[in-house]
């Protein structure tokens, strides 16, 4: 019997994949790209869902994040996406500091984010605006992305690399919710972010787009061009407000959402 050699493409996507979750397993650097970047955003998602399958874990959630504005154009997109996996979320509790993982020798970022937990309606009609995007929504929580790749290049190197290792995300912490968030402008909220007490961001989600609730748009679009069913209880990583901020083993990251509350977390290393 005979069977189809699988072409240099596939076998070359699949290697990336494999060198990334591994890596990540490991919890080990990598000095360097591990082959070929692709240079598209289907050949980025491909490796993206072929280190899905061989990870293994469950999806239970999806970050959002910005693309560079010099590769919009040629992407036909400013947003990309990558999921949250078991295991990778906290939720902050009075008087505990959490302890999120990290790839030392890699790339480290602490994102100061509003959550935004998904429910399904019965319709499941696209949302063309903010209020309908509230249909798909329960939940809003202030939080943190941790952004960490075993690769440290991986923003460096644009976003279909960014894209390739899970979207560079390494997981979430989740602080208090926000009741009044149905009637409230989440866009007026100030946000400030300090890594080992020093102020290293302070801005609005005005700032961020078309704000939190249009990246649940994107992602319901996104999702569906995936062919990916999405799930009531999905939380979304809803995209950096305060920038993307460097930050180190060890550190210390806070943030406050004026009038809302503030939480905190250290970064320690991953752990094989």
């Amino acid at each position: 019997m005979s069977s189809e050699a699988p072409s240099p493409e596939k076998t070359s996507l699949g290697d990336v994949a494999r060198a990334f979750v591994m890596a990540r397993r490991e919890g080990r650097h990598l000095a360097r790209y591990p082959g070929s970047a692709p240079a598209d955003l289907a050949s980025a998602y491909r490796i993206q869902d072929e280190a899905l399958r061989l990870d293994g874990r469950a999806i239970v959630g999806w970050k959002v994040g910005r693309i560079p504005d010099a590769e919009v154009a040629r992407l036909g997109a400013n947003r990309l996406a990558g999921p949250i996996l078991a295991g990778t979320v906290l939720f902050n509790a009075p008087g505990f500091e959490a302890a999120m993982p990290a790839f030392a020798g890699g790339f480290i970022a602490v994102e100061s984010e509003f959550m935004l937990r998904l429910r399904v309606p019965p319709h499941g009609a696209p949302p063309p605006d903010d209020e309908s995007a509230k249909d798909w929504i329960d939940d809003v929580r202030i939080g943190v992305e941790l952004a960490s790749s075993p690769y440290p290049g991986i923003n460096d190197d644009g976003a279909c690399v960014t894209i390739s290792d899970f979207g560079n995300n390494a997981g979430v912490l989740l602080g208090p919710s926000i009741t009044d968030w149905r009637i409230r402008n989440l866009g007026q909220i100030t946000v400030t972010t300090e890594i080992d007490g020093r102020e290293a961001g302070c801005a609005t989600a005005a700032s961020m787009l078309d704000g939190p609730y249009g990246a649940v748009r994107f992602l319901l679009d996104h999702l569906r061009w995936r062919g990916i069913a999405p799930q009531s209880g999905w939380w979304i990583s809803s995209g950096a407000i305060t920038g993307v901020h460097a930050a180190r083993i060890g550190d210390r990251a806070a943030v406050t959402f004026a009038g809302v509350g503030s939480i905190s977390c250290r970064i320690v290393a991953a752990q094989r």
